[in-house]
């Protein structure tokens, strides 16, 4: 049964850069879709960016296009999420997922999750 760890979220100020790493264990995440998805207090959970099994495809949300980039290494077992020119409204809790990658953009479509990881930007 696959287990995913987020790590690489804190406090920075508007502009500034983190980045997200998702690592797998107890299986091997190469098969599967990697998303990442927020939620910030009061509201839903939002889909933030996507990548297929195989890398060759990525999935955006309007609001993170040209700011976040997300990648995988499935030989290390791992996904990560740059995140640059932060802004306030992407404060949120972090998660990253495993699915079919069927719908990609959908949270119903994962199956694995992460505990999350807080970002929190400063204006």
């Amino acid at each position: 049964q696959m287990q995913l760890v987020e790590s690489g979220g804190g406090l920075v100020q508007a502009g500034g850069s983190l980045r997200l790493s998702c690592a797998a264990s107890g299986r091997r995440i190469n098969s599967y879709a990697i998303g990442w998805f927020r939620q910030a207090p009061g509201r839903e959970r939002e889909f933030v960016s996507a990548i297929t099994w195989s890398g060759g495809t990525t999935y955006y949300a309007d609001s993170v296009k040209g700011r976040f980039a997300i990648s995988r290494d499935n030989a290390g077992n791992t996904g990560a999420l740059q995140m640059n020119s932060l802004r306030p409204e992407d404060t949120a809790l972090y998660y990253c997922a495993a699915g079919p990658g069927v719908r990609i953009r959908n949270s119903n479509e994962y199956t694995v999750w992460g505990q999350g990881t807080q970002v929190t930007v400063s204006s």
